[in-house]
Parts: structure tokens; C-alpha cells; sequence
């Protein structure tokens, strides 16, 4: 009579695969989203949807389901000649440009991509993207253990403030920094009445698009560039915002704080909240009243926000890292671009090519002056940063 045989002597097959890809943006993204780490569960359909619509392009997604449920999305569109057959992930570079994947998604899950994703392209673009990004790290691991040629570029530091590890050294925002809000905020009132406000969830409208546009074309963004970097306006990237606000999921993660004096719209600080993680993206002010610190101002009122609903972290992201110091924020991950070469003759060629794209990037280590985030620092310049603008911290 033969021995039954025991739970653990079976041997457990691997959970079957699928792979597809559809024309356009796939319904599985929002399912892959759902269930991404928290920081990327804004990369939904409504995010690419969003960068269709304020940049153009035709949409192709492959997702891989295991045993039936989406594990990985990753959208794409044509980015150059046709004759290159390069694509890119769809997006915005705020806060990074990526593809969902669930917390539960391992290496496996791409690697059954590679296949199907070498039949639609020669090379993938990921990026900008920080070092340690979920979907990034999978690609990476499973395209070289494919054969495809994996290249970088550096493009900034990011700089994280870690608002928990500050609280463990004492109040904070520290009593002294308040006290100088306090004395600028006074000087501030005398150009009228001030009114300090939040815009999340519901609260994004025309209208409340329309006063952080109108900020903008007052900023110095508008006066000493063209324009195009402003996150608001016809001109920049408005049409972004107001497509990505249209998903009631986006709309509540996307966060303004807002001041208007006797009314009109003086400045305005844009993040994207995501768990217990904060992106600042945006800053901008009327200059007119510069010399008092209102970015500082509102941003610190921001942050004391921020830390009520359970903000731990504040994403920076790149740029000028001098007022992003002062508040207390440390280098975080490098930021960089990717290229993902098919295997064969087109890796090869990839490989041959490595040091020619790294050096369209930034030498390592090399801070990124994005304009949009020179915001306070501009303030500074014009009259707020004698006493030290809150150097205390």
C-alpha cells in the first residue's frame, strides 16, 4: 500500500501568467493602481488620460494578470521618428513619470512582459524616475537578466523632509520660526485682508484653477521665461491638471494652499498627497508683495496642515536646494532617465551608445535647477531673505 504523500512534498506550480496588450489605455490600470505601493497609486487611467489629452499621442497598454488579476500595467506611446520605434511612458514629470505594479509584483511578472513589449519597440523610455521606484527596479532586475541593454542618465538629487525624525528633536516647526511668521504674516496684512485656504478633492473647479493660473502669469515664472514650465496656464501645463482632476481619486490626492489678499489670488504652494507622503510640486507668488514672504509663509502653514492629516514626509523633488535646506530636507534618491533596448543586434548598438546618453544627462551628483522649484529662493532674492528666512530650522 503506498504511503499518502504530504502537504509539503507536492511541488507548487508557479502562478500562471498572462500577458496583453490593447490598443489605448487599459481598464486594468486602475486595478494595478489600487494596489501599487501608496506613493503610486495616482498612476491611474485618469493620470495617463490626463497626458494624452495635454500632450497628444496614441496610447498602447500591456498589463500582466496573474492567474486572472493585473499585476502590471504599462502603458506607452511612440516618442520620435516612427523609423526608431522608441516608446515612452505617458505622464507628467510631476512628481516622476512611471507605470504601476503591485506591492505583490514580483520580477516574474515583467519578464513575461519583455517578450510582447520586444515586439511593440526597440526601446522603452522610463523617466525621469527616482532610484528605488517599484516599477523600475522590476524592469530593470528582468530586462538584464533578459539580455536588454539597461541605460541611465542622470538627471538631479531629490530632497526628502523627513517631518517625523524633525519632531524627534523637539516642536516643530520650531517656535522661533513661527514667531517670525508671525512678524512677516503682520507686515503682510498691511496690504489688506489676508485669507489663508486649502483646495483638494471636490473644491477643484474652473475657478479654483483659475486663481493659481492667474498667480502665475503675475510670478516671476511668467516674466523671465516663457512660460512653458508654469503649471497652470493655457501656455504651460493647465491642461494637465484640469484633465488629471476629472478622476475624483486624482482630485483628492491633488492638494493647493492657497492666499488671497482682499481677495485677489497672491500665492499658491501645489502638492500631491499619497498616504503619508507629501509632493511638492509647485510654488508661486504675486511679487508685489515679495519682500514679506508669503511662498514661506504659506507654505509653513502648509506643512502644519500636512502634519494634522498625517503627513510623515515631504517629497521636494529636484531642483535648487537651498529653502528646501533651510526647512530641513536631506538628499534623497537620484533622479534619473532610462533606456531599455530590446535584445540582440538593437542592445548592442544601446550598449555602443551608453556613454553618449549618460552625457545628455548631468554629471552625478549635479543639483538640477528646475525652474519651477526656484520659486523661494526668487522671494528671497527680492527682499525676504535678510533675517534668514527661518534658517533656524
Amino acid at each position: 500500500m503506498s504511503k499518502p504523500m504530504l502537504l509539503e512534498e507536492f511541488t507548487r506550480l508557479p502562478p500562471a501568467l498572462t500577458v496583453d496588450c490593447v490598443d489605448g489605455l487599459a481598464g486594468a490600470i486602475d486595478s494595478v493602481a489600487g494596489a501599487a505601493a501608496p506613493s503610486h497609486r495616482f498612476l491611474r487611467y485618469g493620470w495617463f488620460a490626463a497626458a494624452l489629452k495635454a500632450y497628444g499621442g496614441a496610447a498602447r497598454t500591456l498589463t500582466v494578470a496573474r492567474e486572472g488579476e493585473p499585476v502590471a500595467a504599462l502603458p506607452i506611446v511612440a516618442s520620435g521618428p516612427a523609423w526608431a520605434k522608441l516608446v515612452s511612458v505617458p505622464g507628467c514629470y510631476w512628481p516622476f513619470r512611471s507605470f504601476p505594479v503591485r506591492e505583490d509584483a514580483g520580477v516574474e511578472a515583467v519578464e513575461a512582459l519583455l517578450p510582447r513589449l520586444a515586439r511593440e519597440a526597440r526601446a522603452l523610455r522610463v523617466g525621469p524616475v527616482y532610484d528605488g521606484d517599484p516599477g523600475l527596479e522590476l524592469l530593470k532586475e528582468a530586462a538584464r537578466a533578459k539580455g536588454w541593454a539597461v541605460l541611465d542618465r542622470f538627471v538631479a538629487d531629490s530632497f526628502l523632509l523627513d517631518i517625523t525624525a524633525a519632531q524627534g528633536e523637539g516642536p516643530w516647526p520650531r517656535n522661533s520660526t513661527l514667531k517670525k511668521n508671525r512678524f512677516h504674516e503682520k507686515h503682510l496684512g498691511s496690504h489688506g485682508e489676508l485669507d489663508w485656504s486649502f483646495v483638494h478633492g471636490a473644491d477643484w473647479t474652473d475657478a479654483a484653477f483659475d486663481a493659481l493660473a492667474e498667480i502665475e502669469e503675475k510670478s516671476w515664472i511668467a516674466d523671465r521665461t516663457d512660460g512653458s514650465d508654469a503649471k497652470f496656464t493655457a501656455r504651460g501645463h493647465g491642461g494637465f491638471w484640469r484633465a488629471a482632476a476629472e478622476d475624483p481619486v486624482i482630485a483628492r490626492s491633488m492638494w493647493a494652499a492657497l492666499l488671497r489678499i482682499d481677495g485677489t489670488p497672491t500665492a499658491f504652494s501645489f502638492d500631491m498627497n499619497a498616504g503619508t507622503l507629501k509632493y511638492a510640486i509647485a510654488n508661486s507668488y504675486d511679487p508685489r508683495v515679495a519682500k514679506h514672504s508669503p511662498g514661506k509663509l504659506l507654505y509653513y502653514r502648509n506643512l502644519v496642515r500636512a502634519i494634522e492629516d498625517g503627513i510623515t514626509t515631504v517629497d521636494w523633488g529636484a531642483g535648487d536646494s537651498g529653502y528646501k535646506q533651510v526647512i530641513g530636507a536631506e538628499k534623497g534618491p537620484a533622479i534619473r532617465d532610462w533606456l531599455f533596448v530590446r535584445p540582440g543586434i538593437d542592445a548592442l548598438a544601446g550598449k555602443l551608445l551608453r556613454s553618449a546618453w549618460k552625457r545628455t544627462g548631468r554629471a552625478e551628483g549635479e543639483s538640477a535647477p528646475a525652474k519651477a522649484d526656484r520659486v523661494l529662493d526668487a522671494e528671497q532674492s527680492q527682499g525676504g531673505g535678510k533675517e534668514g528666512e527661518g534658517s533656524d530650522n
